[in-house]
């Protein structure tokens, strides 16, 4: 949990509601010479919501019969289950991210098994003007087999002992690789028909989209009258249209990767409006792409075949996502409780008696929050 950003987590404890609005990152232009007249830039902030909407809890009971003679060690045969029960909810909420993240890697249908493909996650976040720092792979168990046998060859004799007995990768390409077994698996849209753009300057500005990082594109080439023509998460590069590096804002010479971020269903006439990220800004300090497509520019999946489905391994720094944790209240009415912390989750166990069934029910009790906060800070390679 140390991987991703936790800051929020002392906001929460002051009490000041269930959403906290974290301001993305401010970007600014410089210009030629002294002179400013006409040419003193707007501080235009965005906001983003986290908002503690995940209640997860372990309930268990035991009787007075099994607390006295069945049950020994009882913290690490029964509570230590239902912790890590809980924090596996917690990383699969993380996991559940990629939705949100564009930048993509990969084959499809092909695990990641070398150097070169953990570069390629790296490249991305360089040109992105990712912090170098901090860098964390988490990947598949059959991605982390192969990356460890890919790389056998070319690790220090320590890492390679490390890889081959357990899997653990180490550091290598700046990025700290781990395996996981929380991430998802996409399933791609229905894929039927040519898609192109339908209609020229559909460009906007980070005014219109600062808070949600988000637009509508529209496209038609489809087939006509499909449900989950693409669906959440897809990922597609338009004809032409290249990232910039947002320092420099020149073209980085890949095409810039834009994903999907609600189902979508081409109607009668084959058109359909996308809502995608990032959204198409050619100019200025939030720039995010050299052009805006040509009417007619052609789309390209990058996910996948139509309707299949593969893992999405994550690489990113820690301000790409943030996660938020609160302290539960203790109840009233004699419950006894307590808070405690492991693995970087705050947990509320609360113990009651059943005076008319003898037995005691347990509970184990989180309340958190996750968000995407800079999609720009992360990868998604596929297998």
């Amino acid at each position: 949990m140390d991987r991703v950003d936790r800051q929020l987590d002392t906001e929460f404890e002051n009490k000041i509601g269930d959403t906290v609005n974290v301001r993305r990152r401010v970007r600014y232009q410089a210009i030629d010479g002294p002179d400013i007249t006409g040419q003193i830039q707007d501080t235009i902030e965005g906001a983003i919501p986290v908002q503690l909407d995940k209640f997860k809890t372990v309930p268990i009971e035991f009787s007075s019969k099994d607390l006295t003679l069945t049950i020994e060690e009882f913290s690490e045969r029964y509570i230590r289950p239902a912790m890590i029960e809980l924090t596996q909810q917690v990383e699969s909420e993380i996991a559940d991210q990629y939705k949100k993240i564009f930048y993509f890697t990969g084959t499809p249908g092909t695990d990641p098994s070398s150097f070169l493909d953990l570069g390629a996650a790296g490249t991305k976040l360089d040109n992105a003007g990712a912090p170098m720092d901090s860098r964390s792979g988490f990947y598949t168990p059959s991605a982390s087999y192969a990356l460890a046998d890919g790389l056998k060859g070319v690790f220090p004799t320590q890492i390679a002992t490390r890889a081959i007995e357990r899997a653990t990768i180490g550091q290598y390409a700046n990025i700290d690789v781990m395996m996981s077994q929380s991430l998802k698996t996409h399933t791609v849209g229905a894929l039927s028909g040519t898609p192109v753009i339908n209609g020229a300057s559909q460009d906007v500005t980070y005014l219109a989209t600062k808070d949600t990082y988000e637009q509508t594109l529209n496209v038609d080439g489809w087939t006509a009258s499909v449900t989950d023509i693409l669906l959440e998460g897809d990922v597609f590069n338009i004809a032409n249209v290249y990232s910039v590096n947002p320092r420099t804002r020149q073209t980085t010479g890949q095409l810039q990767d834009f994903v999907v971020r609600a189902d979508a269903a081409s109607n009668g006439s084959g058109e359909t409006a996308l809502t995608i990220s990032p959204p198409i800004i050619t100019g200025g300090a939030y720039q995010t792409v050299d052009s805006a497509p040509a009417d007619g520019a052609a789309l390209t999946i990058l996910t996948g075949a139509a309707d299949s489905q593969h893992p999405q391994n994550l690489v990113f720094h820690p301000n790409a996502i943030t996660l938020a944790m609160a302290q539960l209240e203790m109840p009233q009415g004699g419950a006894k409780s307590s808070r405690e912390t492991m693995d970087g989750i705050s947990v509320r166990s609360v113990t009651q008696y059943n005076v008319l069934t003898d037995v005691n029910v347990y509970r184990f009790d989180i309340l958190f929050g996750v968000e995407t906060q800079n999609p720009y800070l992360a990868v998604r390679t596929t297998g």
